[in-house]
């Protein structure tokens, strides 16, 4: 059976929904999306292993291989997508629709339209001149616990020397970027009636005592660590939201923010952790275990490249652009564990990421096709 035309395997990976949520009644199976990928694969001669995550919820990995050894190049992306507000599309998220020069849907650039880029340009390279192994891998879950990539991290055949994850970057090399971590605080106080304040522990009220040692750390971390490479030279803090209380004649009993925090490569994950629990460490010595550091996934760390590997050097070439540093995170530090130089370069624009009507700009399609075919003949193929 012959491979689909491009925009043909666009529209169905687009058609197969695959929504990664914390909340679990918004997740969805990835398989489709995987099943499609591994029968495309194998019409272009790559053996294909499927692996369930740990856990099970129908998500799965695939990891599809074609050449024999190991070194060769690993095209890497993931299959899921984050939720949509329905409200705010004006285009149906899963049928690829064309419109002013741009294909819309969900996961058109972030980041399933990554896969038919690189099985397009495969198709029209002559496996008789492949002297490398080209290895294609597709992840489940990395807009939430990147389990998909964690797992296939400790996979024990798994070899390459380089690794593209195609995020989408505008076809521009990506050597390092931020991690991410997720934190819940959570206070717990005594409820009482709101008349007799002396008899609660307003929860509220030492929220706000957090929330002050939360802002000097921001500051701190402004001020103590800086990266030139990135366009936000420092780690970040976010508030992202805050809860608490039921009834104004109430004391509040229970109140939790979620903040959002961005490591720069060379701050630890645990490192970071321990500043945040100093934080709260003189506020829990007055209020006893009233408060409670938690984190809401598996902390990100972040990807530490440099820009004198050979495949930064390559890419670079190939694209006509230097490589740079992202604030955003990616599944690049799991993957390098693999002992793989790896960068992260794909089509489309970051700023359409998470965004209601993801569009691919249809101009770019053929010179982030050329780029991407000129990388894989670069590592693989015996052409001049």
């Amino acid at each position: 059976m012959p491979l689909p035309s491009f925009i043909s395997m666009y529209q169905q990976l687009i058609a197969a929904p695959s929504i990664s949520a914390i909340e679990d009644s918004q997740c969805m199976s990835n398989k489709s999306v995987i099943e499609l990928l591994a029968r495309w694969c194998e019409t272009l001669g790559f053996t294909c292993e499927i692996i369930e995550l740990e856990g099970g919820k129908g998500r799965y990995n695939l990891l599809a291989k074609r050449g024999k050894g190991d070194g060769g190049l690993m095209l890497a992306g993931h299959t899921d997508t984050v939720p949509f507000d329905d409200s705010r599309w004006n285009h149906n998220p899963f049928k690829l629709t064309e419109l002013d020069n741009k294909l819309y849907g969900l996961g058109s650039i972030d980041m399933k339209g990554f896969f038919a880029f690189v099985l397009q340009a495969i198709s029209e390279l002559d496996e008789k001149q492949q002297t490398q192994p080209i290895l294609i891998l597709a992840t489940a879950d990395e807009e939430t616990t990147m389990a998909g990539a964690q797992q296939i991290c400790k996979h024990p055949n798994l070899k390459p020397a380089r690794c593209i994850i195609g995020e989408p970057t505008d076809m521009t090399p990506v050597f390092t970027h931020k991690g991410h971590m997720s934190t819940a605080i959570r206070v717990i106080g005594r409820s009482g009636h709101s008349s007799d304040p002396e008899r609660g522990l307003n929860a509220i009220e030492i929220m706000h005592k957090v929330t002050s040692k939360l802002l000097f750390l921001k500051e701190q971390l402004k001020h103590k660590y800086s990266l030139s490479h990135f366009e936000i030279p420092y780690p970040t803090l976010n508030f992202g939201n805050i809860h608490g209380g039921d009834n104004a004649n109430r004391i509040c009993a229970c109140c939790e923010m979620h903040i959002d925090m961005r490591p720069l490569p060379g701050l630890s994950v645990k490192e970071l952790q321990a500043l945040v629990l100093d934080a709260t460490k003189e506020i829990n010595q007055q209020y006893p275990n009233a408060v409670s550091v938690i984190d809401l996934h598996e902390p990100i760390p972040a990807f530490t490249g440099n820009t004198d590997s050979a495949l930064v050097i390559l890419a670079e070439k190939i694209a006509g652009q230097k490589a740079i540093a992202v604030n955003y995170c990616t599944e690049a530090p799991f993957i390098q564990q693999l002992g793989c130089e790896t960068i992260v370069m794909g089509p489309g624009s970051i700023n359409q990421a998470h965004q209601p009507d993801e569009f691919l700009a249809m101009e770019k399609i053929k010179p982030s096709q050329k780029i991407i075919s000129n990388i894989i003949k670069a590592s693989c193929f015996n052409i001049n």
